[in-house]
């Protein structure tokens, strides 16, 4: 399993800013599902090079991308644009869930742009930049994340497949 940890924060990748949330989705999915960061970087806000980015990703087979910032109201917030100029399919359900039950705990979640989608074999979901927001997602998310991906990798299509979708 390849796995992706994408950090989007100008001020990280300039090394103005260490990154506190890229490590805190590698550590919860270490610890939760037992699974290894594969491929981690940080990089500006900048559609064209968080596109290239999440491209490289997919090309190199990695089955989940987990992206971290810039999906607010800020200018510079461009993660959900550059995400949606790479995936071919959009999974709605997931940032509808995700901010369903941010909702519970912030009247804020409603700020977040934030989008999930598939390009090929590969799960992309935008998270927020924040620490602890990022661990309230995770929560959400580390129940449907071995089905959504054993789904999406699925080949033969088979019927325990179909019947639970």
């Amino acid at each position: 399993m390849k796995i992706g940890v994408l950090t989007i924060s100008d001020r990280g990748a300039s090394g103005e800013y260490e990154d506190l949330s890229g490590p805190v989705i590698t550590k919860i999915i270490s610890d939760n599902l037992n699974w290894q960061v594969s491929h981690q970087a940080i990089v500006p806000d900048d559609v064209t090079i968080i596109a290239e980015s999440l491209r490289h990703w997919c090309d190199q087979n990695v089955q989940l991308i987990l992206t971290t910032g810039g999906t607010g109201f800020s200018p510079r917030d461009v993660t959900p644009e550059a995400t949606r100029q790479v995936i071919e399919r959009e999974a709605p359900g997931i940032a509808e869930g995700l901010r369903a039950e941010s909702l519970k705990i912030t009247k804020h979640a409603m700020l977040s742009r934030g989008i999930a989608g598939i390009r090929g074999q590969t799960l992309i979901i935008n998270l927020p930049g924040s620490p602890k927001a990022v661990r309230e997602n995770m929560q959400v998310l580390l129940p449907i994340l071995p089905h959504a991906l054993e789904l999406l990798n699925n080949d033969a299509g088979s019927e325990q497949s179909h019947r639970t979708v």
